[in-house]
């Protein structure tokens, strides 16, 4: 498996996917898995070396730094700029390419200038070209491969993602009713956090002792805090920047609900599925994959992307406890595991080297 960065090293949705794949495949008895990717790697894994620097000495390093492969290998890309050519002593090895997301089209919202972002269109494709299985989390991503990059639908693989049992606990609730709304998100324009913002004077009108806590960081932060700023929010908006583990299972254990309010380019959203496993309902919207993680449990916690007074409508109700309750958040969580994702991987991997 080759990888963008290790999840210690770089939280988000893509490095906690590579990092917790690959620790369900090495936990099998069936599977000889190695993984590499920048950052301090997990237990068994590799690294190319730190993260930051320039692109160029990180794809110098990635396309450098990789041992020889047996001949019954099959390669797993998880991110298309890193990672050298894959052909073994008999030949070119079975790769398959795990699609995060349109790279260029997400730097494209990020604000990348267009010959920036063509350039990594093009470089998308030369690197996707060829595989022979292609993953993808939801049937959204399905389509932008088959429409946007030209993979034949018969290569493509939908295997829903699983979510980390005992990192995220069941958390029931205190007897006095939470005002916390939690916001687990990179800071970056498709994340849709300032839509979040413009919501919450909506939200206050109802409840005026609502509180939102916002983890993470990203090339937005700044401008966020701003927007709080000339809102007149502070007094009950926080921003927790990046948290580990432990801190994150508190919060989760104080909230009343979480919230997802992307606008573009959602793959799936691990972080719904986390909040599920901690036992609280996240709100998302019809952003790509992301309803695919509640569907199944209440239709009623999707609303439309880029709609904050739909937002502030919802998060109202679920504030006065019109949510599904803990353990029917986490039985629902339960019926995504790592173990299940990673046998279809397994499945996937074997149907190549036969």
């Amino acid at each position: 498996m080759t990888g963008s960065a290790w999840f210690s090293a770089t939280p988000g949705g893509l490095n906690r996917y590579f990092t917790d794949l690959y620790c369900a495949l090495r936990s099998r008895s069936d599977v000889d898995v190695s993984a590499v990717a920048f950052g301090e790697p997990a237990p068994g894994g590799r690294s190319w070396g730190p993260v930051g620097g320039s692109t160029r000495r990180r794809v110098r390093a990635s396309l450098v730094e990789n041992p020889p492969l047996p001949h019954q290998a099959v390669v797993d890309r998880h991110f298309c700029l890193y990672g050298r050519p894959v052909v073994g002593r008999r030949g070119r090895h079975p790769v398959v390419v795990h699609f995060h997301g349109p790279w260029a089209a997400e730097s494209r919202i990020a604000g990348s200038g267009e010959a920036a972002a063509r350039a990594k269109y093009c470089l998308e494709r030369i690197r996707y070209s060829g595989a022979d299985r292609y993953v993808v989390l939801s049937t959204c991503f399905q389509d932008v491969l088959v429409d946007r990059y030209r993979v034949p639908p018969s290569r493509i693989r939908l295997i829903p993602p699983g979510v980390d049992l005992d990192r995220f606990r069941l958390l029931e609730r205190s007897r006095s009713p939470s005002t916390m709304v939690l916001c687990v998100r990179r800071l970056e324009r498709r994340m849709g956090v300032d839509v979040l913002l413009r919501s919450w004077p909506g939200v206050l009108a109802s409840q005026p002792d609502a509180r939102l806590v916002i983890v993470g960081t990203g090339s937005e932060e700044a401008a966020l805090r701003a927007q709080v700023a000339e809102s007149r929010l502070g007094g009950t908006v926080s921003f927790e920047g990046r948290v580990g583990d432990a801190r994150l299972a508190q919060l989760y254990g104080e909230s009343a609900l979480t919230v997802v309010p992307s606008v573009a380019l959602e793959g799936f959203g691990l972080i719904a599925l986390e909040s599920l496993a901690a036992g609280r309902a996240p709100v998302v919207t019809d952003c790509g994959g992301l309803p695919d993680s509640v569907r199944g449990l209440d239709p009623s916690l999707v609303v439309p992307a880029g709609d904050p007074d739909a937002l502030a409508n919802r998060l109202v109700d679920g504030l006065h406890g019109r949510v599904p309750g803990p353990r029917r958040c986490r039985e629902h969580a339960e019926t995504f595991s790592w173990q299940a994702t990673a046998a279809q991987h397994v499945e996937m991997y074997t149907e190549l080297l036969a």
